[in-house]
């Protein structure tokens, strides 16, 4: 049984967030606890990642959030611990005005293919980062994408609930994992 570590962005998902929902209940899953939710700090949130992930008994697949997705491609660099894949929701545009001010130090995150496989899942009428822009850096990345429609920044306040079709998502991308290469 593969661990899941669930990477909230800025303000640690709340109580209707899909991520909090799926955590409660999936005991494969876990959260990332960095120090502080609000006030994100690139070098202590790659810090916590990589603690989370030394704790997996086998390489675990990460499920990022927004700013949670640039910590991913940050932290990929910069370690050697081993992960399945990372499934990457709601990408952010660093360059856009809605990006956070207190982010400023997730901005610019690596270019080139990541290290693990990875899927972006992509609203097409999200405030912080455009269909275009998901697109851009699921080439750079190497990741597959999925566009999913309009469902703003797929967080609590869209409106999913449990998101069942994220969750069919996330199912298929890791058994897709799981299933040997010809």
């Amino acid at each position: 049984m593969t661990d899941i570590i669930i990477l909230p962005g800025i303000g640690g998902s709340g109580e209707s967030h899909w991520q909090t929902l799926w955590e409660t209940t999936d005991p494969r899953m876990r959260r990332f606890q960095p120090s502080d939710w609000e006030r994100p700090d690139l070098e202590d949130w790659i810090t916590a990642l990589e603690r989370e992930v030394g704790r997996s008994a086998s390489p675990p697949v990460l499920v990022a959030h927004s700013l949670a997705c640039l910590l991913v491609a940050h932290w990929q660099k910069v370690s050697a611990l081993p992960v399945t894949g990372a499934f990457l929701v709601s990408v952010p545009d660093p360059r856009s005005e809605a990006f956070p001010q207190d982010a400023q130090e997730f901005a610019g995150p690596p270019a080139g293919k990541l290290r693990m496989p990875s899927l972006i899942v992509a609203s097409s009428d999200d405030p912080f980062g455009t269909i275009d822009y998901q697109k851009e850096q699921a080439e750079v990345w190497g990741s597959g994408i999925v566009e999913i429609g309009a469902a703003g920044h797929v967080n609590g306040q869209s409106g999913l609930g449990e998101w069942p079709h994220g969750r069919n998502l996330l199912t298929a991308f890791t058994v897709g994992l799981a299933t040997p290469r010809r």
